[in-house]
């Protein structure tokens, strides 16, 4: 039997986010139930870390949040004038150069770009709240399992703000347009039911099984070989850039890779 992400010793575990490994499956947890698992630039970059340090035994990743809420989203404390000590706020942002200011918000996207590496799966466990950012950090991963109470928000639109933690583009891709647009536009309540019905969850169970839910889909992604996983993920991933025909001859490249590894032919 597998350890539990508490049972391992952390590889990282530092401003609200801890990552564990157990052998082929890391665990990146986000450790600030009190604020329900709020985020801020400090958490963005040891998210981007832990991403650096995974092991290249690695093929899943589970991102979970401890307490009842998944991640309520940003750190209120962001929006005041001030700001968090330390950190730029969002008027100092907003005062930067063009170059400045962009750079500034691809460093925080580094968060959340990593989790659809080919080389991984990454499963989000979602509980309770999912707000904003923690909406989005759900969003990057690859698949998404949810407890019955959950409830997924995009609030930034209501603020005067946009999605920009690279949200928009797998919301659209989950759930069309103009579902994608209807959310982020209202900043609505999504629950689970709706979740797995518009494609937004792959599956919803009650709270307490949640946990076995995961553990039983990583199982089973690590029942089938990792190259194949690895070459199948790239071939799905990129479908939509593709024609009917260039997707024709991606599997058809992807296939004769397979063919001549398994037949020890590889490079």
């Amino acid at each position: 039997m597998a350890s539990s992400p508490q049972d391992l010793g952390p590889v990282l575990d530092k401003d609200g986010v801890r990552l564990t490994v157990d052998d082929a499956i890391a665990t990146v947890t986000l450790t600030n139930p009190a604020k329900r698992n709020a985020q801020s630039p400090a958490l963005w970059r040891a998210l981007a870390e832990a991403g650096q340090l995974l092991p290249g035994s690695v093929r899943v990743v589970v991102l979970r949040g401890e307490g009842k809420s998944f991640s309520a989203g940003l750190d209120r404390q962001m929006l005041s004038p001030e700001g968090i000590p330390g950190e730029p706020s969002f008027v100092d942002l907003a005062r930067s150069d063009d170059a400045a200011l962009d750079a500034a918000i691809a460093g925080y996207q580094d968060a959340f770009t990593w989790w659809r590496r080919n080389d991984i799966v990454s499963i989000a466990a979602v509980q309770g709240h999912a707000i904003g950012a923690g909406f989005q950090l759900a969003l990057a991963c690859d698949l998404r399992i949810v407890a019955d109470d959950v409830q997924f928000a995009m609030r930034e639109t209501s603020l005067g703000l946009v999605p920009d933690l690279t949200g928009t583009h797998p919301l659209v891709g989950l759930v069309g347009y103009a579902r994608a647009l209807e959310i982020c536009a209202t900043g609505r309540f999504v629950t689970a039911e709706e979740a797995v019905t518009i494609g937004l969850a792959n599956l919803a169970v009650p709270a307490a099984d949640l946990d076995g839910a995961v553990q039983d889909l990583a199982a089973a992604l690590l029942a089938a070989p990792r190259d194949a996983v690895i070459e199948t993920k790239a071939l799905l991933r990129g479908a939509p850039g593709r024609t009917y025909d260039e997707q024709r001859g991606a599997e058809r490249a992807a296939q004769a890779r397979r063919l001549r590894d398994l037949a020890g032919l590889g490079e």
